[in-house]
């Protein structure tokens, strides 16, 4: 027990984890209170409870769009130390991985200026900024999955041939990467489905999307990246 709580506190200091508890809450509240809300009907006490969960999912979604007003320079500052990415060995993963970088970049001024139209700090209408923040979003979620596909093509080959040599612990390695590009796979794909369903009427499922749904939708994203920082701590600690 206390082993578990010294993790969750460990993970609560740094913003990096912080943020990723406060999504996991956030989309597990709205999978909550969107299922109780279907239950009007039968129970009240389930309907004001499911309002309640969808209020609080909505408070701390704005508390992490308020929190993301400061993410720009350490963005920008990534997308510097990458630059065109010449260390790459893979041309096709490194200009994805370049679109990727660009499509972040902008996508937190679209944020903070349809946040700031919202909050009446500027006068400007807020629609069309959140349209834009969604579809780079979007974007950045769909070239994320490109690059996966390609990275583990790339480490199938790889596989292959370290078959055919007999290394065993590269094999080990390789296949450790290929379980985390299918977990970025299987996050972004669900993320990409959310982003789908805020865009405008009429384009794919948009609007379709029960609460229930969304919050499933990112409740599974929002764990397997709790899963995948888990992972890359524990690399971290295991290599210090």
């Amino acid at each position: 027990m206390q082993q578990s709580v010294e993790a969750l506190v460990k993970v609560l200091e740094s913003y990096r984890g912080r943020d990723k508890v406060i999504r996991t809450v956030c989309y597990g509240s709205q999978l909550v209170g969107g299922v109780l809300s279907r239950k009007a009907e039968a129970d009240v006490s389930s309907q004001q409870l499911g309002k309640r969960l969808l209020l609080f999912s909505a408070q701390l979604s704005q508390c992490r769009t308020v929190l993301r007003l400061f993410d720009d320079l350490s963005m920008l500052a990534y997308s510097h130390s990458y630059g065109t990415g010449t260390e790459e060995e893979d041309a096709c993963v490194r200009w994805i991985s370049v679109l990727t970088n660009v499509a972040d970049q902008l996508y937190y001024p679209c944020e903070h200026i349809a946040w700031a139209a919202d909050a009446e700090l500027i006068k400007a209408k807020s629609d069309k900024w959140w349209l834009f923040s969604t579809v780079l979003w979007g974007s950045s979620l769909l070239l994320g999955i490109l690059r996966s596909l390609r990275v583990l093509l790339l480490l199938k080959k790889k596989l292959k041939g370290n078959e055919r040599d007999g290394g065993g612990t590269s094999r080990s390695q390789l296949r450790g990467q290929m379980q985390g590009e299918v977990l970025s796979i299987l996050s972004s794909m669900a993320d990409l489905s959310n982003a789908i369903h805020w865009m405008p009427p009429g384009f794919l499922w948009a609007g379709r999307f029960p609460n229930w749904l969304v919050g499933l939708m990112g409740t599974i994203s929002s764990v397997i990246g709790l899963i995948q920082m888990s992972a890359g701590d524990s690399e971290q600690t295991g290599s210090a």
